[in-house]
């Protein structure tokens, strides 16, 4: 039996989401999602027969055709023609990973019970998700306000039998899902259209994703980062607290407590050094890495409060008898963090391929890392490459969120540009997880020229199990598949023993 959780109106934490993925949790209401839901749900089918007047996007048109009012007989067809004539998304198809979270986060705003939405469309959500059916989402199509519209389309289309969905591997059509389920398609009901498509779940699905990656990346960094101190012999001083304490910005100071907890009882830490300083990219690990953490920090709590946030429109509030228009779709909270983020893991990237520069200089150990320079070339080119993925970086960089294009006749005029600040996010952080594995690749044979001292137990421990994957270079080897697991290294190994908590 696999566990459950059961979504509820409590505050639904990143790393919460995290356990929900890995341990494959079930979904299941809770007695207080099922009635909010289903009081949005009466109070809305009463207003439409008690008010004739007007509705945005519940008997209207939708965006420059809000003033067209829509007759009660045509409110289902209004609603499914809104979900097939949004499904306009091209591009890469969006991972199994990031539709999984968006079939959750979409679940979890609509059970706040201020869409309007029927408990059977949300459960049929459910039902997709439990049975891991991922409908086809494409990761182009998005302006970042009305909602995430062509990608959430895209995710709704199976619920009416349209479209096409990932199930054990396999591109289907949905109504061959919905065969093999013996379901039959959801009725849209009035709103219900308009509160699938509006919503920012696309955004934060790829922001979820990003943020979980880069704070397990920022581990890695400051572990990487001690073993190519110790490999490139530096000083130990830079990292003492009292240095810290004097600029005590959190991230930094946690930096460096981590750099001297990882070289606790390293021999070559101790030994006495030539050099009086290092280059900045070992020295000033704490303040780069910190600074990196610090913008984790936010834009957590930036993500934290949009998972648990109604992001559709209009508003239904039953208590207060109000159905407001408002714009909680638009993701220029999410863009500005989005872009923040990508910043922040590029500058771990940057600095991390400088120690790649300084380890493979020949400066303090054999040119290129490798017996023989000139018939060997050795780590000459994993240079290179992390230099070209440091150089895109920089691109993907350019923030999407100063961006604005006018949609919909005007009626649209602002937009965030989110959905492709999230997309360039997430590439940004699959780069720096490459760069990473290659500092790691060159740190551990750059230490193996350490021949008269050893680095820190825990070091030496992560060297031997990395090892087991990866072998010392003696002469020149096709260098791309040890890449490869390098990163999946990353992927694999746990940073328990490196979290000091």
């Amino acid at each position: 039996m696999r566990d459950c959780h059961y979504i509820s109106s409590s505050v639904l934490d990143l790393e919460e989401v995290r356990e929900i993925i890995v341990h494959k949790k079930s979904l299941d209401l809770s007695e207080e999602a099922i009635y909010n839901i289903e009081k949005a749900r009466k109070y809305l089918d009463n207003k439409m027969k008690e008010n004739k007047t007007p509705i945005y996007g519940i008997n209207t048109g939708f965006g420059s055709l809000c003033n067209v009012k829509i007759s009660s007989d045509n409110l289902t067809r209004l609603q499914e023609n809104l979900v097939m004539s949004h499904a306009c998304g091209t591009g890469e198809k969006v991972s199994e990973s990031v539709v999984r979270l968006m079939l959750l986060l979409k679940i979890q705003s609509l059970s706040y019970g201020h869409s309007g939405v029927s408990l059977d469309t949300v459960r049929r959500l459910i039902d997709f998700y439990n049975n891991d059916i991922l409908p086809v989402v494409y990761s182009q199509g998005s302006l970042g306000a009305s909602g995430d519209l062509a990608p959430l389309a895209h995710l709704s289309l199976p619920l009416i039998g349209k479209g096409e969905v990932i199930l054990e591997g396999e591109i289907i059509s949905s109504e061959e899902m919905l065969k093999k389920f013996d379901w039959k398609p959801i009725t849209l009901q009035s709103k219900e259209g308009l509160a699938l498509l509006n919503g920012t779940q696309f955004m934060s699905a790829h922001a979820v994703e990003a943020t979980l990656r880069s704070l397990r990346l920022s581990m890695w960094a400051d572990v990487i980062g001690a073993l190519s101190v110790d490999a490139y012999d530096c000083n130990i001083s830079p990292f003492d607290e009292l240095v810290h304490l004097v600029r005590p910005h959190r991230g930094q100071v946690k930096t460096a407590e981590r750099i001297r907890k990882i070289l606790a009882g390293s021999e070559i830490a101790k030994q006495d050094k030539q050099n009086v300083q290092d280059p900045y990219s070992f020295r000033c690990i704490p303040q780069v890495h910190g600074a990196s953490k610090d913008t984790l920090d936010f834009v957590y709590k930036c993500f934290k409060t949009e998972i648990n946030s109604v992001t559709d429109n209009p508003n239904i509030f039953v208590d207060a008898d109000k159905i407001i228009s408002g714009g909680n779709f638009h993701g220029q909270s999410l863009a500005l963090a989005l872009d923040y983020l990508a910043i922040a893991m590029a500058e771990l990237g940057n600095i991390s391929e400088r120690r790649i520069y300084q380890l493979v200089s020949g400066l303090r150990g054999p040119a290129f890392l490798v017996d023989a320079p000139g018939l060997n070339s050795g780590f000459m080119i994993p240079q290179y490459t992390a230099a070209s993925i440091v150089s895109q970086n920089k691109q993907l960089c350019t923030p999407a969120s100063v961006d604005s294009i006018v949609s919909s006749n005007g009626q649209e005029d602002h937009v965030s540009m989110g959905a492709n600040a999230a997309t360039k996010a997430l590439k940004v952080v699959e780069n720096v997880s490459t760069i990473l594995a290659i500092e790691l690749y060159n740190a551990s044979q750059a230490l193996s020229y350490q021949k008269n001292h050893k680095t820190s137990p825990i070091l030496q421990k992560l060297v031997e199990e990395f090892r087991k994957e990866v072998p010392l270079v003696k002469e020149d080897v096709v260098m791309a598949p040890y890449i490869q697991k390098a990163k999946a290294f990353l992927e694999s190994y746990s940073l328990k023993e490196f979290s000091f908590e």
